[in-house]
């Protein structure tokens, strides 16, 4: 299932669907996250479902069930048989620790008060962040139940840390970007930017390039944007995808950060060259909403999901 050729246009054009798992969930797939070495895929449903894939073979794997809280935002940590998530019902808003292995809840992270739309994982230890529209962003530690940290700010946040663990960004209302250094974050923030945009967007997403120099930034309006996480500069916008309805519409680098992948109303998958901005392919196959897109970290192959699961590959005739 995968390949670990060089992705070029040729490459990214001629990329179709090598597994389609289309009776897995009975509603939308609302969250996935592929492991550090891109072995395995999770993916959370609307249904209450979690399943988890084996990408060399594209197979599902093994199927879990959170009927109790629903299940949301889901991540691995760094052990590949553990997972955090949000709950998705409308009474719980703790984040909980799961173990894969035996479906066993190893803690619950208790403190919002209202859903949790937000969640970022730390790539060197044990931390994750995560973001209310309880107008709150809270630290956390695996090792201990007790939050580790709160940041009072207004309107939907996107959070993320940077690829050395060391600065997490917040993306809050009123088009702001604030970076923090989690070593003195009560402090406040080292730098914050604002977005030239003409109206208020709500920020659904944000995620860094592997060398830490660009920011991507999902919306739920007609727009994602590509920052200088620098300067705060918008270097690229991406419109040319379908969302006239508010979704949450998920958007991925390529592992060298060359491609910008995007989902979109209208059932298709859409590729941008990330500093030019050029569409380069559409990648058809879906039949309602694509809201969740991911490449592979390590490996020349894509996910995308509505209610149906894809794994996209290279075509053979480029090989």
């Amino acid at each position: 299932m995968k390949s670990t050729l060089r992705l070029t246009d040729n490459v990214v054009q001629n990329m179709g669907i090598g597994k389609l798992h289309k009776d897995d969930n009975s509603s939308v797939i609302n969250s996935m996250d592929f492991n550090k070495d891109g072995s395995l895929l999770i993916t959370a449903s609307d249904d209450e479902s979690i399943h988890l894939y084996n990408i060399d073979t594209g197979e599902l794997q093994k199927t879990l069930n959170s009927k109790k809280y629903g299940v949301d935002l889901i991540k691995f940590t760094h052990n590949n048989n553990s997972i955090i998530c949000a709950s998705k019902n409308s009474w719980d808003e703790s984040l909980r620790y799961l173990s894969l292995h035996d479906n066993k809840y190893l803690k619950y992270f208790k403190g919002h008060r209202n859903k949790v739309v937000s969640i970022s994982m730390s790539p060197i230890n044990d931390m994750f962040l995560s973001g209310s529209l309880d107008d709150t962003v809270r630290m956390w530690d695996l090792r201990t139940n007790v939050c580790q940290g709160l940041l009072r700010r207004n309107g939907r946040p996107a959070v993320s840390f940077d690829p050395q663990g060391i600065i997490f960004a917040t993306a809050v209302s009123v088009n702001t970007i604030k970076l923090y250094d989690l070593r003195n974050y009560d402090k406040g923030p080292f730098s914050s930017f604002s977005i030239d945009y003409p109206i208020p967007v709500e920020w659904t997403s944000m995620k860094f390039t592997a060398d830490g120099k660009y920011i991507l930034l999902s919306t739920k309006n007609n727009i994602i944007f590509l920052i200088d996480s620098f300067t705060g500069e918008v270097k690229q916008r991406y419109t040319s995808f379908k969302n006239d309805n508010g979704s949450v519409i998920e958007s991925s680098f390529s592992p060298d950060a060359q491609y910008v992948l995007s989902g979109s109303e209208d059932g298709t998958v859409h590729i941008w060259k990330t500093l030019t901005g050029e569409e380069v392919a559409v990648w058809g196959g879906h039949s309602s909403t694509v809201g969740r897109v991911q490449w592979n970290p390590r490996s020349m192959m894509a996910a995308t999901a509505c209610t149906n699961l894809a794994f996209w590959i290279p075509n053979d005739s480029v090989l």
